[in-house]
């Protein structure tokens, strides 16, 4: 069995090939030149790489043709929700492009791999309290460009399934986290400031945005587990929610972390963090999947919280000894 996947190099990307490798799949991890690669580093020796952008069709064309995939996981995006907002125009670019560009590999090299695309909760942006949980069925009605980017790679991915017969199978994640996860998100971000406060390396301040968010969040190890049965069991052109079911407050989750430590710090309001419009609660119901693929989340969040404040901890103790 052979596996490619796109983004590699990232947070997610990184725990899917672990979680491959270990079942004995072969694979392939397409980065760019200037991709950072210190969360696969790990990995150097067992992963081929392909280099290549998802923007450029013919190193897409190129990525495909050397891998010839059995099962294709397309992660690569720009995934940051804040950054859409500054960089709107790269976000659907990269994303929407980077998807067809894909798609186009896989139809001209005349092969045929079960593809995952990996959409967004963010798709379903405004929900009201009477339409939760969400299901498939919900209206999607986004509010940033990011999510407007993955209903595009979404739709298109649902078009190229009924208009060219490819075999792909959508899921749209929901929060999701986990040990390496980027300092830019909100839970590594706390347990990063947490982290740094408690070695003496920023003053006794945690920085926050909107507390008042609820989102329905998931380890990423069972995330990756989720795509694995997707394209093992799910059924092409069919879009599945992988949620645990259950939504924190952003307040919650900053709590807990300060619960795992001795700090005494003070909140203050970053007005930076703040989107232009936020999506006020995504809680999930991942029944179809559930019934299509028995896979249900494993890992208590709390434990994933713990689990991110600890590899900071480790982190900021490893910078501070290279220093030294």
């Amino acid at each position: 069995m052979r596996a490619l996947i796109t983004g590699y190099t990232g947070f997610v990307g990184s725990h899917l090939a672990e979680a491959l490798l270990e079942r004995g799949t072969e694979v392939y991890g397409l980065y760019r030149w200037r991709s950072r690669l210190e969360n696969v580093k790990h990995l150097q020796d067992r992963v081929k790489l392909v280099e290549g952008d998802i923007a450029d069709a013919a190193a897409m064309r190129h990525a495909v043709e050397l891998s010839r995939p059995d099962e294709i996981y397309h992660l690569a995006a720009q995934s940051f929700v804040p950054t859409s907002w500054t960089s709107p125009g790269a976000t659907l670019d990269t994303n929407i492009q980077g998807e067809l560009n894909l798609f186009e590999a896989v139809r001209q090299l005349k092969i045929s791999p079960r593809i995952q695309i990996a959409g967004s909760s963010e798709e379903y942006g405004l929900v009201r309290e009477d339409e939760l949980p969400i299901t498939e069925e919900q209206p999607l009605r986004p509010l940033s460009p990011y999510a407007v980017s993955k209903v595009a790679q979404d739709l298109l991915a649902h078009q190229y399934f009924r208009s060219y017969g490819l075999d792909v199978v959508r899921t749209r994640g929901f929060n999701h986290t986990g040990p390496r996860r980027g300092q830019v998100f909100v839970c590594s971000n706390f347990a990063w400031q947490i982290a740094r406060i408690e070695r003496g390396m920023a003053e006794p301040i945690i920085r926050v945005g909107n507390l008042e968010a609820r989102r329905d969040f998931t380890d990423v190890r069972d995330i990756v587990r989720g795509y694995q049965l997707a394209l093992q069991k799910g059924e092409a052109g069919e879009v599945y929610n992988l949620c645990s079911g259950r939504d924190w407050s952003i307040q919650q989750i900053l709590d807990h972390l300060l619960s795992r430590s001795e700090v005494e710090v003070k909140i203050e309001f970053d007005p930076a963090r703040a989107r232009p419009s936020d999506v006020p609660v995504l809680q999930g119901s991942a029944a179809k999947f559930h019934a299509a693929c028995g896979w249900k989340p494993e890992i208590p969040f709390e434990n994933t919280l713990d689990e991110i404040l600890d590899h900071w901890r480790q982190e900021l103790a490893s910078a501070r000894g290279s220093d030294s």
